[in-house]
């Protein structure tokens, strides 16, 4: 009977107004909580409408393979050597832009490093960049020898998938330079790091996309 009294004593010499900032607190921790889990669910369903669009371009490509119409196929087009040069650059830049995300983490307790975070950030972005170049780079050249998308079916096909590709890196490029302006100007918040985990997905989605695009595309033709 003592404790009993004792307990609601101490709960009436709580003030009301700090009981109701802590459930206000709660409320938007929770809020927050539930926000962010929907947003990363959003990305999620976004990367896989991705995979869907690539799926169909690939298997276009494979369907119209030897639609050449009487045209030059692949190998007589591609350069292999040119290509692995392109595609050592986009992984390297995978690298690089998984050692941004080291740094996020860096310092006592998780802090981060921006600067460092930033520095990797704009190398990723010079990779990329010089990625998207040499792939502009081999349409024009494919352009010029009146390979173009309209000389058949299977450089039609070519064209779809490749340059599918060329214009999420260029907006992953785009978003790079989004988020090295934010670190700059908030710092490694939530919200920033959330953003940048979003990114470093979608950018490891794209250089295992170029790895099939590689094997598919380019290197079967020399196998």
């Amino acid at each position: 009977m003592t404790t009993t009294l004792k307990l609601r004593a101490d709960a009436a010499t709580v003030p009301h107004g700090a009981s109701a900032a802590a459930h206000t607190h709660d409320d938007h921790a929770h809020h927050a909580h539930q926000t962010e889990s929907t947003l990363k669910l959003g990305f999620w369903i976004y990367l896989m409408s991705d995979c869907l669009i690539f799926a169909s371009l690939f298997a276009t490509f494979g369907v119209l393979l030897n639609g050449t119409a009487g045209g030059p196929t692949g190998r007589e087009l591609f350069d292999l050597r040119f290509v692995l040069g392109e595609t050592v650059l986009l992984l390297t830049s995978s690298l690089t832009f998984g050692v941004a995300m080291l740094k996020l983490h860096e310092g006592k307790g998780g802090q981060g490093n921006p600067q460092a975070v930033i520095r990797w950030l704009v190398l990723t972005f010079a990779l990329g960049a010089a990625f998207v170049c040499m792939e502009v780079y081999e349409f024009r050249e494919l352009l010029h020898e009146g390979a173009g998308p309209n000389r058949s079916a299977y450089l039609s096909a070519f064209f779809m998938l490749v340059g599918t590709h060329g214009l999420h890196v260029s907006a992953g490029l785009l978003w790079i330079i989004v988020m090295v302006n934010q670190v700059q100007v908030f710092g490694l918040d939530a919200v920033v790091r959330r953003r940048l985990a979003c990114l470093s997905l979608f950018w490891h989605f794209l250089d295992l996309v170029w790895i099939f695009v590689f094997t598919v595309v380019y290197l079967r033709e020399f196998l």
